[in-house]
């Protein structure tokens, strides 16, 4: 684990999990389909380990490669983040904090950017419906890279976007695959515990810390 003494010149944010709380409605909305309309024997647990990567990578996971067409993942796609957004809406909010936090950022000139394997349509849902998008310098998709995380791709366009080396971002995740994605990248990660616990990321050697939430007060070392 690093110590606290590093100044990041950029942060780079994991959505799901790391600003909003809301994997719970992502894997809620895979688990129905998953087992209601598409008759898998998962239980919530084995649904949850998959909640990483692209839809079509979720599916193909789950239920190999040949089992549906580009069409009926299409669909299928388009009916669970349907399903997440209506089951999240009611509770959309930032996780406590980060309001103060991404102000804060500003003020000090820190430039900011989402490296997500959500689509654009999710992005889009959050960003806009939590009015935040005026803190962020870049924004990186699912339609952005060609490979998922724990591929560093995500991060390293991030990083491109803002004009910031790798080794000089901080990233805030909540997942392993996405603390391995930072690790890949040569980034060091705040994890977020509001999805995995702190047992889940004992072998990662770039973690910064880990924060319930961003009045976490060893995030004042970051400025």
């Amino acid at each position: 684990m690093h110590n606290l003494n590093f100044r990041p010149k950029a942060f780079l944010f994991d959505l799901n999990g790391t600003m909003i709380n809301d994997m719970e409605y992502h894997t809620l909305a895979w688990y129905s389909i998953m087992t209601e309309d598409l008759g898998a024997a998962l239980d919530y647990a084995s649904v949850k380990k998959e909640m990483y990567g692209k839809n079509h990578e979720v599916l193909e996971r789950v239920f190999g490669k040949d089992r549906f067409s580009p069409a009926e993942i299409e669909r299928l796609s388009a009916d669970k983040e349907k399903r997440y957004q209506a089951g999240y809406l009611p509770h959309l909010a930032l996780i406590d904090g980060l309001d103060n936090f991404l102000e804060r950022a500003k003020a000090a000139q820190i430039p900011m950017a989402i490296g997500s394997a959500a689509i654009p349509f999710n992005i889009d849902f959050v960003v806009d419906g939590l009015n935040i998008r005026h803190y962020l310098s870049a924004i990186v998709s699912a339609d952005d890279v060609h490979t998922s995380k724990p591929d560093p791709e995500t991060f390293l366009k991030a990083a491109e976007a803002l004009g910031v080396t790798p080794a000089d971002c901080l990233v805030f995740e909540d997942a392993p695959k996405g603390v391995e994605s930072a690790l890949h990248a040569g980034m060091p990660c705040m994890v977020l515990t509001t999805t995995h616990t702190t047992e889940e990321f004992e072998n990662y050697p770039n973690i910064l810390g880990y924060i319930a939430d961003y009045n976490d007060a060893k995030l004042n070392t970051l400025f």
